[in-house]
């Protein structure tokens, strides 16, 4: 069905008068804020914005795309480093009528699934925009049931380009994924509801003041993702049992002589198989990327050698041709979709030859040096490798953090993970000054609304250990003037007592107008202090210790609001899992 998808989609959309897009390129032209395109839109911002394409108003195509926030999530059986997007757009031509038409007909017609297993959710409106009451009827009328029809707000059914310029609301399309009957009412809470499609209308402009007005243009732009789709349609829960990934997994059973019905393994093998389907992409492209230490190069370096780690892990022999082999294979399930993988096979197997080469020497080196160094500290009876020395074991020979971490826990020693990190975010700053936003992360720009988010951050993270326990750590956080969205480390699914405490105790907080005050000191002194450390920014030997009350402290770099009254009404809109034993909340503040 994989191989068919793209094929289905795009020819549907020939015959409602599309255009057919090329995928563009995986370095976005119109955005250096970010390494790689990251959604099926991201090419096409400035037509979105009223440029004139020349290929017209109707467009269609499948995008090669990106999400490195998750990279670390890839393992599991629906993450990927590389996936594909399916789109159509109108601009300034069709609208919500067609689109939704055209979305439900594609669905129930060319794919078949059955209305029963569908619902949706529109925007249920708010001071400014009314509900999308429009879009409701639209989907009443083609068959779903009023039960079916959520109205959400902002955060699930609003897309803005920024602070400024269109918006508008979006309508998501749910398929029940179990072998249940699907609930009469849509319930989107409910997990069993999987988001297959995004139908977003930009019918409004915000201008500076924060008033909206209509657009005289108004476009459509539309998102599939073909891996969660192709699991959908072939019935399977992982994303890596269809046809997409199966002869792949198969070949790398039969390399590592190991089976994908073993978990441990299986983790493994989705490793490997999703970083060198990346692999291939990110080598294929004609921006000519090759490993570096710095920008796309740094990640192409990066995802070779997890993959050869994954790779000795399954006891596969490195020096074979075992990659090459898997390589040869997505070439020739891609190069009928992107020309470029087609023309640049030779230089795809090149660059993931050599680069592997590297790495394997290397690796044996710092395998030696590893046992040398733990010799020694056995004989001072230090059973913990400090930072420094963990990151020269990554600078020097490229020991990714994590298989430090596993070579000593093997020996049953410890590893500074937080003093590792103080040394890769210094080299990270020197390795790409001017260009530090690439990495998205935390805070997109220093905005009024965003400064009040980052705030809040740390109050959320101090009443999550406060409710969950002391074990909870921050995991990575991304914040928009609209919401911040948090990521923690934590097994189970928040109750709704739980989340509903964590609630209060933010609130509480801000009703209490604590000062926000900032202190620079050692890291050794913040550590006394029981500042929170994870994502330390270091400035020399001092750090910044931002102090919300005598209720948090934490290692940041800010900026902070003054006085937590300045924050408004927390609110968790979502708890969610993103990986294993790692939670997300997405919450907004409501001044």
């Amino acid at each position: 069905m994989s191989k068919n998808l793209k094929d289905l989609y795009i020819n549907f959309f020939l015959s409602k008068e599309h255009k057919k897009l090329e995928s563009a390129s995986v370095i976005p032209e119109n955005d250096p804020t970010c390494l790689f395109n990251t959604a099926g839109m991201q090419p096409l911002i400035p037509y979105l914005m009223g440029e004139v394409h020349p290929l017209g108003t109707r467009l269609t195509n499948y995008q090669k795309c990106f999400r490195l926030t998750d990279l670390d999530s890839v393992g599991d059986k629906t993450h990927h480093t590389f996936f594909e997007m399916l789109g159509n757009w109108s601009l300034g031509d069709y609208f919500k009528k067609e689109s939704i038409t055209w979305s439900f007909e594609f669905l129930t017609k060319v794919l078949n699934i059955p209305v029963e297993k569908l619902a949706v959710t529109v925007f249920k409106g708010n001071d400014v925009v009314p509900a999308d009451n429009e879009s409701a009827e639209i989907w009443m009328s083609l068959g779903i049931p009023k039960e079916r029809i959520s109205f959400l707000g902002e955060e699930d059914n609003w897309w803005g380009a920024g602070e400024t310029g269109p918006c508008g609301s979006d309508t998501e399309i749910f398929y029940f994924r179990s072998d249940e009957e699907a609930p009469l009412k849509h319930d989107p809470e409910d997990e069993r509801w999987v988001e297959i499609w995004n139908n977003v209308f930009m019918q409004y402009d915000r201008q500076a003041d924060g008033s909206i007005i209509s657009l005289s243009k108004k476009n459509v732009d539309t998102g599939m993702g073909v891996e969660r789709v192709t699991a959908i349609l072939e019935n399977v829960d992982d994303n890596y049992k269809t046809s997409i990934w199966k002869d792949i997994i198969e070949k790398i059973e039969e390399i590592s002589n190991k089976s994908y019905e073993n978990e441990d393994d299986a983790k493994c093998m989705r490793i490997i198989a999703d970083h060198i389907r990346a692999i291939v992409i990110i080598s294929a492209d004609d921006a000519n990327i090759v490993p570096s230490n710095t920008d796309q190069g740094y990640i192409l370096r990066r995802l070779i050698r997890r993959m050869i780690r994954y790779a000795k892990k399954l006891e596969i022999d490195v020096n074979s041709d075992f990659d090459l082999e898997i390589a040869k294979m997505i070439i020739s399930k891609y190069e009928k979709y992107y020309p470029e993988v087609e023309r640049n096979k030779t230089r795809i197997l090149e660059v993931l030859e050599t680069e592997k080469n590297k790495f394997s020497k290397t690796l044996e080196k710092g395998l030696k040096e590893f046992v040398k160094i733990t010799e020694i500290l056995k004989k001072q009876n230090i059973n913990s490798i400090n930072g420094k020395t963990a990151f020269r074991l990554y600078d020097t020979f490229g020991f990714p953090i994590e298989l430090t971490v596993e070579l000593a826990s093997e020996q049953n020693m410890n590893v500074d993970v937080n003093g590792f990190n103080t040394c890769y975010k210094e080299h990270q700053d020197k390795s790409r000054a001017g260009s530090s936003q690439k990495f998205k992360g935390g805070m997109a720009d220093h905005s009024e609304m965003n400064v009040k988010y980052h705030t809040t951050t740390h109050l959320l993270h101090q009443a999550l250990k406060d409710v969950l326990g002391p074990d909870v750590n921050q995991k990575g956080s991304n914040i928009t003037p609209e919401r911040l969205r948090f990521d923690f480390s934590y097994p189970t699914k928040m109750t709704d007592e739980q989340k509903k405490k964590v609630e209060d105790i933010v609130n509480q907080k801000i009703s209490e107008e604590l000062d926000v005050i900032c202190e620079e000191m050692s890291v050794e002194q913040a550590k006394e202090q029981g500042a929170v450390g994870l994502f330390t920014n270091k400035y020399g030997d001092i750090v910044k210790v931002y102090s919300i009350g005598n209720y948090s402290k934490e290692i940041c770099g800010g900026p902070h609001v003054n006085n937590t009254k300045e924050l408004g009404t927390f609110k968790i809109k979502k708890e969610e899992a993103v990986g294993a034993g790692v939670r997300r909340i997405k919450a907004t503040i409501e001044i």
